[in-house]
């Protein structure tokens, strides 16, 4: 398949619009809509319903390979780009909010890095992709195990810090006296799910293999602040690296005793690295 054609259907799709597609493409009308019709040619088989412009059963199998394929595309140009290229002389680093931590702040020079804060589940394609130089991501795993990262492109993934958690209660749960609580024993409670900024239900329900926790209310956004004032003022419990609990603040920071379970990080990288970001990596391995 043409990529060129690949992109403007998941252009079309996501917009709804054949217009608004060319409108972001630089194409005209006529062009997105020849586009579509050589890749159903190609296929041999209806993409797009017109009237409303929507995926039909094949364009939605197509979808789940086009983000995928575009995206090992993009970390290969990239790949290729940086190899090519002489070394920045700024390191551009993407980490998640919680990997924004003690050993990154340490390890960072006094001039010359830019650093982005961004949702976990973006952090590999943005270095893939060489949206940056480096990428810190974290995550929920059982003590001494590898992250569950997406395939995005041949990284160099090294683990570089695994720290306690805890749950941070409001100070009148029911729990907050305790010196440490079994996950179990809050199967029922209220959670809050923040994936773009803590650690997502759904990672921790991947290491443990179990149904629980569920959410009770999502919260999209990055601040960790805002995070824990929604945990203390009782919106829901949330689970974080312990050091980050007991400084919200607010609430009642209990460590988590079952199941056994550690907040990991891990250091992102493409393949081999010079100059400066190779200094920082190395500091931030060995710190």
């Amino acid at each position: 398949m043409d990529p060129h054609l690949l992109r403007t259907f998941v252009a079309v799709t996501r917009l709804g619009s054949f217009s608004a597609a060319a409108r972001e493409l630089g194409y005209t009308q006529s062009a997105v809509s020849q586009h579509i019709a050589a890749l159903e040619g190609d296929l041999r088989a209806e993409l797009l319903t017109r009237r409303p412009v929507g995926p039909t059963p094949a364009g939605e199998r197509l979808l789940e390979h086009a983000g995928p394929l575009l995206l090992r595309l993009d970390a290969a140009r990239a790949d290729v780009l940086r190899l090519a290229a002489a070394p920045p002389e700024r390191v551009r680093i993407a980490a998640s909010p919680l990997a924004v931590g003690p050993r990154l702040l340490g390890a960072l020079p006094a001039t010359g890095v830019t650093l982005q804060v961004m949702a976990p589940a973006a952090v590999p394609a943005a270095v893939a992709t060489g949206g940056c130089d480096l990428g810190l991501v974290d995550g929920p795993a059982a003590p001494s195990d590898p992250l569950r990262l997406p395939d995005v492109a041949p990284l160099t993934v090294v683990g570089i810090g695994e720290e306690e958690l805890a749950v941070l209660l409001p100070s009148g749960h029911p729990f907050a006296a305790r010196t440490a609580v079994r996950l179990d024993d809050l199967a029922d409670a209220r959670w809050l799910d923040a994936p773009d900024a803590g650690i997502p239900l759904a990672a921790v329900r991947a290491a443990t293999g179990s149904a629980g926790p569920r959410p009770a209310l999502r919260y999209d956004g990055t601040d960790l602040h805002a995070l824990c004032a929604l945990a203390a003022a009782g919106h829901g419990l949330a689970l974080l690296p312990r050091r980050v609990a007991e400084a919200a603040g607010e609430g009642v920071a209990v460590p988590l005793a079952v199941p056994r379970l550690v907040h990991r990080t891990e250091l992102l990288s493409p393949g081999a690295l010079t100059g400066a970001a190779a200094a920082l990596a190395a500091r931030l391995i060995h710190q």
